[in-house]
């Protein structure tokens, strides 16, 4: 009788009541008189046992990952989808076009990029990173170093990524419209690279997105994270959107970034780092104006000196975002990947409380 080696992990899925596949959006395009299909996404939808909110979450992942970043932790145990199907939540976990089990057309497409295991380790996993918080590190498990098990068998499932940021914006645009036409009003859970998804998603459809939660969301609002520096234009104009690297509707409304009036800010308190803000009076972003909001930063990431200033440009514009640093509501030790982590389910609970609080409590109420 087959059986299964000691070494592969696996834990219940007594949470599912049903599971299922589907793929939203995508576009056809003709070569050589034959018929294609590209830019679709793959969806994998999760039933609780017991379905009790109002909206479901869609979550969304990073660059180098895969829809596979919600499904486990670092360790082989339940990730974040089983703890929200306990929850009541009905999930939606996504891989991005052109990555995972999303198809991706090569020779349509530009250039890819994958990091190094050194690369991915000195900005997820170390203690020894390039960023000073890192020595803050705590709860990733076991070393965070190539060569440690629990490192390579999270390093085996990073993802090559397009490496050009407006065309991965454009594709997950046409397929994230589409699936939430398909599923109806929910609440956007982006990690890092993902964070502008929402942004965009909820500017296109309003009406369908019920609450964001930007983990880490890519950053800052026009400036180099590496560098501090403005990234602009050869006129010294802004090259994006702040939070997006697509369109988004400012009122008044705007024909380019370059349009964006902006004006250097000190950091309000030590471990940030200055910011760009708009000049007054602020151009506004109407759409996401009523949709509750909140931009959680851990505190050894690499991300927190500057998530701040994500969350200082969308309340500039009107939108109700709240900023979190997890060491402030009491989390600490937490990475970029803290959906992975030691204490993943501790962050999830505090998740839920806020998005009760913010999203679901004001559902029922309606």
């Amino acid at each position: 009788m087959a059986s299964l080696p000691s070494k592969i992990r696996t834990f219940p899925q007594d949470a599912v009541k049903e599971r299922g596949f589907f793929y939203a959006g995508g576009s056809s395009y003709e070569s050589g008189g034959k018929h294609y299909l590209e830019n679709q996404m793959y969806v994998e939808v999760y039933v609780p046992q017991h379905l009790t909110k109002p909206y479901p979450l869609v979550l969304l992942h990073g660059a180098d990952q895969t829809g596979l970043c919600w499904m486990t932790t670092a360790q082989g145990g339940p990730g974040w989808t089983d703890f929200f199907l306990r929850q009541g939540y009905l999930v939606y976990v996504v891989d991005q076009p052109s990555r995972g089990r999303s198809c991706a057309h090569p020779e349509r497409e530009g250039k890819r990029i994958v990091f190094s295991a050194e690369e991915t380790a000195a900005v997820f996993t170390t203690r020894e990173g390039a960023h000073p918080q890192a020595v803050l590190h705590t709860q990733w498990p076991g070393t965070g170093q190539p060569g440690d098990p629990i490192y390579d068998a999270f390093y085996a499932a990073q993802a090559d990524s397009l490496y050009d940021i407006r065309e991965t914006q454009e594709k997950v645009r046409a397929s994230g419209r589409a699936l939430l036409e398909t599923i109806g009003p929910a609440i956007l859970v982006a990690h890092s690279q993902a964070g502008p998804f929402a942004w965009f998603l909820a500017d296109d459809s309003p009406e369908l997105v019920r609450g964001i939660v930007a983990i880490e969301p890519s950053g800052p609002p026009f400036v180099s994270a590496q560098t501090g520096e403005l990234i602009q234009d050869k006129d010294g104009n802004p090259e994006n959107y702040g939070i997006s690297h697509v369109p988004l509707t400012f009122d008044p409304p705007i024909s380019g970034p370059g349009e964006l009036k902006l004006r250097r800010v000190p950091a309000p308190r030590t471990g940030l780092m200055d910011g760009y803000l708009q000049q007054e009076p602020a151009r506004r972003l109407p759409n996401l104006a009523r949709i509750p909001t909140l931009v959680l930063t851990s505190e050894s990431s690499y991300h927190a000196p500057y998530d701040y200033w994500t969350a200082a440009f969308l309340q500039q514009a009107g939108v109700p975002a709240e900023y979190v640093n997890l060491a402030d509501v009491g989390i600490r030790g937490n990475g970029h990947m803290m959906m992975l982590e030691n204490n993943a389910s501790e962050i999830a609970a505090w998740l839920c409380r806020w998005l009760e609080e913010h999203v679901q409590s004001k559902a029922r109420q309606e």
